[in-house]
């Protein structure tokens, strides 16, 4: 089925279930370069920018979004070639919409692999400049995810960090720069940036500082079994540039390695207040409970405690989840809401700077994924989404959610 097609096929008991169970809260979002985007019909409150085995690739992959000074939104995935694997001939791709996500341009290439596995691309707005920062990881097309968490590739062939900037609205990107020696230590293996959008701080001493969220894996202490699958050796980290991505530093590093809270693939948000909110997939950990959470009230330079269970996200999967910091509103996280499987998208709330969050709404009860979230103009956010019917990486959808309280 096409895009197209697929879109159609959304029913309108959906879209107005939707726009209805989202009434009480009636937040307004504040002044922003997409308060200006002509807002669509009614009738859009879904799209699909992505859809398995067209433009060339078997599987599109790992969704991050922006909005742009512009106006624009922006679609980021990777394009897998060749199958729906982690590893192989993977590219970054991207498509933009400028009528709020409804509509979507030709889907192009920021970041090729020629072959190897480029991906996890971690978009950020420079608010100083207006220019687009994007961030991913690279690691060799030969080798596999395995074979880099057992050490056993040069580092060439490893996990390594890129930077690229778009001066355009992201009509175009720079040549992908390597900064691997500034925000990778010599002895992580695995490497991930995001996934999902990074953060741009625009209060306190740190204002304008660009944060990304990224995850790591370590080599065993000497003398345990250096098997690559030990799941106590990952690890969160941040790194950040004060100078729109010139340069870069590595900010805290979460390295307890103790097997019992195992933070993964991160994601950060602002809070009101300054601080930094950061959730985090906990890989196989064995605390109760899949979601961790840390704050950081230095700009990423360090964690105020670190990454703990967050209990009332429980019926999170073990899978990566987007927050956002609505402009006037609450503190927003979504992921797939059925504990022990990869399905039923859905959006939480939190209105004490996450310090437990209740769920607003399930936007579906299809498979799905990983996900990422986006302030759009108006009283609106979107939510760009894996899901599927028979399998959950069928297609990425976008979704657009009315800002209220849900009734139920």
């Amino acid at each position: 089925m096409s895009a197209t097609s697929r879109t159609a096929a959304l029913s309108a008991s959906s879209a107005a279930g939707l726009l209805t169970a989202l009434t009480a809260l009636a937040v307004t979002a504040g002044t922003s370069p997409a308060a200006a985007l002509p807002l669509p019909s009614r009738g859009c409150t879904s799209s699909v920018p992505y859809t398995a085995g067209e433009g060339g690739y078997d599987t599109y992959r790992i969704p991050a979004t922006i909005t742009t000074p512009g106006g624009a939104v922006l679609a980021f995935a990777e394009g897998r070639r060749n199958s729906a694997s982690d590893t192989g001939s993977i590219d970054v791709v991207l498509r933009r919409s400028i009528d709020g996500g409804c509509t979507w341009g030709p889907t192009k290439v920021v970041t090729a692999g020629k072959g190897n596995t480029r991906g996890n691309p971690a978009p950020v707005v420079d608010p100083r400049t207006g220019r687009i920062v994007l961030v991913t990881s690279y690691n060799s097309g030969a080798v596999t995810e395995a074979q880099i968490m057992r050490g056993e590739v040069t580092p060439e062939q490893s996990r390594r960090a890129f930077v690229q900037t778009s001066k355009d609205d992201g009509r175009s990107f720079t040549a992908p720069r390597d900064i691997t020696a500034d925000v990778k230590l010599p002895d992580w293996r695995w490497y991930a940036t995001g996934p999902g959008h990074a953060v741009a701080l625009t209060r306190g001493p740190h204002a304008g500082r660009l944060v990304i969220p990224a995850n790591h894996s370590a080599a065993p202490p000497v003398g345990s079994p250096d098997t690559g699958q030990e799941p106590k050796y990952y690890g969160a980290h941040a790194f950040y540039s004060d100078d729109g991505g010139a340069n870069w530093r590595l900010g805290f590093v979460d390295d307890s390695y103790d097997g019992y809270d195992n933070a993964n693939e991160s994601i950060a948000a602002e809070l009101p207040d300054g601080r930094l909110y950061f959730s985090s997939r906990d890989q196989n950990g064995t605390s109760t409970g899949n979601r961790l959470d840390a704050y950081s009230e230095d700009g990423a330079a360090t964690l105020t405690r670190p990454y703990t269970v967050q209990p009332t996200l429980n019926d999170v999967p073990v899978v990566q989840g987007s927050v956002l910091q609505v402009k006037n509103g609450p503190l927003l996280f979504s992921g797939p809401s059925v504990p022990t499987a990869r399905q039923s998208m859905a959006i939480w709330r939190s209105g004490n700077a996450g310090a437990t969050f209740t769920k607003a709404k399930t936007l579906s009860t299809s498979r799905a994924a990983y996900s990422d979230l986006v302030q759009l103009g108006g009283s609106r956010v979107g939510l760009l989404y894996e899901t599927g019917v028979s399998g959950t990486y069928e297609r990425i959808e976008f979704r657009r959610v009315a800002m209220a309280e849900p009734a139920g």
